[in-house]
């Protein structure tokens, strides 16, 4: 597997081309179910997650959801 750049939160990192984002998700310590994703500037639908492939120069802000009252 070739890897690709992006940028996440602001930082670049270099992840596997064609990851699915969830994958990357997990695999950044990430728990999916408790993000929201916004893709290049973009929010995006968690009911498209399953099938968003990451492409270099990608880039994602995730921000994680919490709990409150």
């Amino acid at each position: 597997m070739t890897n690709c750049l992006i940028w996440l939160n602001g930082e670049q990192c270099e992840c596997g081309a064609d990851l699915l984002l969830p994958d990357l998700l997990i695999l950044k310590g990430y728990q999916p179910r408790l993000v929201v994703v916004e893709l290049n500037a973009e929010l995006l639908p968690r009911g498209q997650w399953a099938q968003q492939k990451i492409k270099a120069g990608d880039r994602l802000e995730v921000v994680t959801i919490v709990g409150g009252g």
